[in-house]
């Protein structure tokens, strides 16, 4: 039976809020930090006691400075609700919120957001932030404001002065720990959650007004090429891995189709980033992934502004969530979820993909075109409803989005199923393309980033870079060209260790025989297999 008495200390609540928050929302943290211990040593084992009191204190600082904003009792319902969604992502998926998560988190629709929604997640939502939340509304009398501000300064300073403390007797092991797994204070919620958010918001604020810059303002198609009649269709993929490619030597028969597609490249290379908001407009960017940031690359045209300058007729036809910015500045559409025939629940089958090709070739008048295709693919966790019920080859198949508790076999199912409907779709448009009657067609496909599927505890993408395997960092790349003295160039010898997203730019350039001063002829994967001039396509 509950009771009607209140709390009315304000200390009690902040320290009960701490405790709370460092035990249950940084559960993840903790796990990985005891991981990395270099042993079970005894001063192995305070230290990582002491991290416990150090986390605490954090997050007691954390609460009195949202205190003197919100108010004790609403800064603490506001960090046990946010803590939960945060800490059960990073628990089941391995998701971590950095900087290029915070930019993929505000760049993605709600239906995708909805996608990873489930009643075991709504569960372990109102168990670890909802109700514990209630409970301090239910139970907690707020004092005033005056009282509640000094209790959290006086808690904050006993609570730093207790850090210095055990600073004076483990700074070493903190400094050397720390210097050596930088990458795990990404675990730490919602601090980390809340310190990249503050940065990417700084950034939009800063860089909102700063004016587009021109890389080339002259780019022009070669004259060799003018005569004849062309389009490039280039195809973003979405979260297929290489290693499940039939293509690229998984053994299972995943590109049946692809396979007697007599495609000229077929190679695995690495991604920009491990997020579909970092990889799209990094791999369309003059911008290497050693430089590129989300602000740096929007304020600059990318490769698609310059061959639409230079002459082409350039359309993004999208069936994911949006372009991610790459075609803001370029012809644009969104397939319409009209067909209940290839779409259901708020998504479309990738099929719609080769019916909007097949439109825009009987309407489009433009002698040289390039069309994006972005595709749904094999985007998670709701991987089930990426394929029609014809193309589960693989089973059993894993039908629910909380796929941490599908067995192995079935969560590889279904991804699998996703990859071999994929197939199907990229053959499909080089069927198209090879029956149209325009005299020169090629097809580039590229994913822009892979997947776990719980090898090392770890779901889906998104991970830092710099700790993602090589799951979420390789990606295949195919190439097509209705040119039938292809078979006898060397296309197909290249391989990932020679290229990345980074080479799109240049390829794309060298594909549409686009000459422009940003054109950089050692990057272009097709340069040699295609025996082109690249003084001619690069210098004018």
């Amino acid at each position: 039976m509950l009771t009607n008495k209140k709390i009315t200390s304000p200390v009690i609540v902040i320290v009960a809020t701490a405790l709370f928050l460092v035990t249950v929302a940084n559960r993840s943290f903790l796990y990985q930090v005891f991981h990395q211990l270099p042993d079970l040593s005894a001063n192995s084992l305070f230290f990582f006691s002491s991290i416990f009191w150090v986390l605490g204190s954090l997050i007691i600082l954390l609460i009195s400075f949202l205190s003197i904003f919100l108010g004790l009792r609403t800064a603490c319902v506001t960090l046990m609700v946010l803590s939960a969604p945060l800490a059960y992502a990073t628990a089941a998926y391995g998701i971590v919120f950095d900087k290029s998560m915070i930019v993929n988190f505000l760049e993605t629709d709600t239906h995708e957001a909805m996608s990873y929604i489930n009643s075991f997640a709504i569960f372990i939502v109102v168990v670890s932030g909802i109700l514990p939340a209630w409970v301090l509304i239910r139970f907690y009398a707020p004092q005033a404001y005056r009282k509640e501000v000094l209790s959290g300064l006086k808690l904050t300073a006993v609570s730093l002065l207790s850090v210095l403390l055990i600073g004076s007797f483990y700074y070493k092991d903190y400094a050397a720990f720390f210097r050596n797994h930088h990458e795990l204070t990404r675990y730490v919620t919602p601090v980390s959650f809340i310190d990249a958010s503050i940065k990417v918001a700084k950034q939009h604020i800063y860089q909102r007004n700063t004016p587009l810059e021109t890389l080339d303002p002259a780019p022009h198609i070669n004259p060799d090429a003018m005569g004849v009649e062309s389009l490039t269709v280039i195809v973003v993929g979405e979260t297929a891995r290489a290693d499940h490619f039939q293509l690229l030597g998984y053994p299972r028969e995943t590109n049946p189709e692809l396979a007697d597609s007599n495609l000229a490249m077929a190679t695995d290379i690495t991604s920009c980033g491990t997020a579909t908001a970092v990889s799209v407009p990094c791999m369309f960017s003059r911008l290497d992934r050693s430089e590129y940031s989300h602000y740096g690359a929007a304020k600059q045209e990318n490769v698609l502004d310059i061959i639409q300058k230079a002459g082409y007729e350039v359309y993004w036809i999208d069936n994911n969530s949006s372009c991610k910015g790459v075609c803001k500045r370029v012809n644009q559409t969104t397939v319409e979820h009209t067909d209940p025939t290839v779409c259901e629940q708020g998504t479309c089958y990738d099929d719609v993909l080769i019916t909007a090709l097949k439109e825009y070739i009987s309407l489009s008048k433009a002698s040289h075109a390039v069309i994006v295709l972005h595709m749904m693919g094999s985007h998670g966790p709701t991987y089930f409803q990426r394929y029609p019920d014809s193309f589960r080859k693989f089973t059993p198949d894993c039908a629910q989005s909380d796929i941490q508790h599908c067995s192995e076999e079935a969560l590889i199912n279904t991804y699998d199923n996703t990859i071999a409907y994929t197939d199907h779709v990229l053959a499909g448009i080089i069927r198209v393309l090879e029956n149209s009657h325009i005299e020169q067609t090629q097809m580039l496909y590229v994913s822009d980033h892979g997947e776990s599927l719980g090898e090392s505890g770890l779901y889906l993408h998104g991970f830092p870079y710099a700790l993602a395997p090589e799951a979420q960092t390789t990606v295949p790349l195919l190439y097509w060209r209705n040119t039938p003295t292809l078979a006898q160039n060397h296309c197909a010898e290249h391989n990932r260790d020679l290229y990345s997203h980074d080479n799109i730019y240049d390829t794309l350039l060298g594909a549409t025989s686009v000459s422009s001063t940003t054109y950089k002829p050692e990057r272009d994967m097709l340069a040699q297999c295609l025996g082109y001039q690249t003084v001619s396509v690069g210098q004018r």
